[in-house]
């Protein structure tokens, strides 16, 4: 089947909202197996609708609207549907009831317009609307079915997992799933990811593989065609490894993992504890390790060390290092990492030292980056140029830093076992 979506709600196209709907109806869609071949949005305009719908009906065989099931004037989403399948608005007395007892429960009066919210096209199977009032519909004209859901993300997804879904499998019952995995990296560009995989990415077939750029890290995602989620991992499988074999040292997760949960998650498993010593990323480090669950049993704390007086009397660094060196050097790096590690008594202390822009200083350039992983017996200093912008400097620079602290923990870990 193909599908497009229509988006319906003059405030999507000022920009008012973000249509998050698409999105997550593209990816339930291309879960069970259906293509969507096209996105669009359409202001609270019934022939701009009209029109649109034409379109949809002319190469679609599924078409998806969301938003315009409402109680006021703008809420012309049924109106301009059964107009376009040549049937007649009915009240369904389901609906009307809910949203009688709406009103009943908060003893407000129930205005007449609220009941176009009961509205349904005539014929049309009903989704009901348990999270709130306009329920939504399906219905099939000259071979194309339309769906119609509430705008309310809230309202819309859980009508989909219990209406619509089993509405699809019902149309599509030998439909073949689409599973995708993603394999999430840092510490190496797309381009150079790319071109490290460039052979498997042009005689891709099934699976499929789809490189993304992110600020800081890549990710790739892994797509499979089957009859079954079991078949696609396994068509999935010796493709992985294939890939792993090439780039695995620069990945750090799976799917929507992040690289502060996968670092938290370690250093749970492994009973170890980091401190964080950060000057140009001014406790982006910090802030990413403790929006994590549970980082209090792993991370104490950390000082943003800004000043080179913060450097020197919190943690150390002597006058002639930073007279010689600078704050900006391997040494700055490897001290700042060691002195904090000692402050909170840690197992691992990070560093973060550098130019994050708009000018030079120490007639060093933006974008480079010292940055310091210190343990019980080793420190290693890691100096990196990541460029952009001062947001895109903090912002790459700290994810180095969670990136290079995992590969510690997991080297720490190998020569444990070893």
């Amino acid at each position: 089947m193909k599908a497009e979506i229509i988006a319906v709600g003059t405030e999507l196209l000022l920009g008012q909202i973000v249509n998050t709907n698409a999105q997550f109806l593209s990816e339930q869609l291309n879960a069970q197996g259906i293509s969507v071949y096209f996105h669009s949005v359409v202001g609270d305009n019934p022939d701009r609708l009209a029109a649109q719908l034409a379109i949809a009906h002319s190469r679609s065989d599924l078409v998806l609207l969301t938003g315009g099931l409402g109680s006021t004037k703008d809420d012309l989403t049924k109106e301009v549907v059964a107009r376009h399948v040549g049937r007649s608005l009915k009240l369904e007395p389901q609906a009307l009831k809910r949203i009688q007892r709406f009103f009943e429960a908060r003893q407000m009066p129930m205005t007449e317009n609220n009941k176009r919210q009961a509205l349904i096209i005539d014929g049309a199977r009903v989704f009901p609307n348990e999270t709130g009032l306009a329920p939504g519909m399906a219905v099939k004209h000259e071979g194309v079915h339309y769906l119609l859901f509430p705008g309310p993300p809230g309202e819309l997804k859980p009508m989909y997992f219990k209406y619509a879904r089993p509405y699809l499998v019902e149309l599509s019952p030998d439909q073949h799933v689409v599973h995708s995995k993603v394999m999430r990296f840092c510490g190496i560009g797309e381009s150079a990811l790319e071109s490290r995989l460039l052979d498997l990415i042009d005689n891709q077939t099934n699976p499929t593989i789809a490189p993304l750029a992110k600020e800081g890290e890549v990710t790739l995602r892994l797509t499979s065609f089957a009859k079954s989620k079991a078949d696609a991992e396994q068509k999935m499988a010796s493709l992985i490894r294939e890939i792993q074999a090439r780039v695995g040292k620069y990945q750090y997760g799976w799917d929507e993992e992040t690289l502060e949960e996968v670092l938290v998650r370690q250093l749970h498993h492994n009973n170890l504890t980091v401190a964080a010593a950060e000057s140009c990323t001014g406790g982006l480090v910090c802030h990413s390790i403790t929006r994590v669950n549970g980082a209090s049993q792993v991370f104490p704390g950390g000082i943003v060390c800004y000043a080179n007086d913060v450097k020197m009397g919190e943690l150390g660094v002597p006058p002639e290092v930073l007279g010689q060196d600078g704050a900006i050097s391997e040494r700055t790096a490897r001290i700042l990492a060691e002195e904090v590690r000692k402050k909170f008594k840690t197992d691992l202390g990070v560093s973060v030292t550098g130019v994050a822009g708009p000018e030079q200083q120490e007639r060093k350039p933006v974008g480079l980056v010292f940055i310091g992983v210190a343990g019980e017996h080793k420190t290693r200093v890691y100096k990196v140029n990541v460029g952009g912008s001062r947001h895109t400097v903090q912002t790459r620079a700290a994810k180095l830093a969670l990136f290079y602290l995992i590969r510690t923990v997991e080297e720490l870990v190998g020569n444990q076992s070893g």
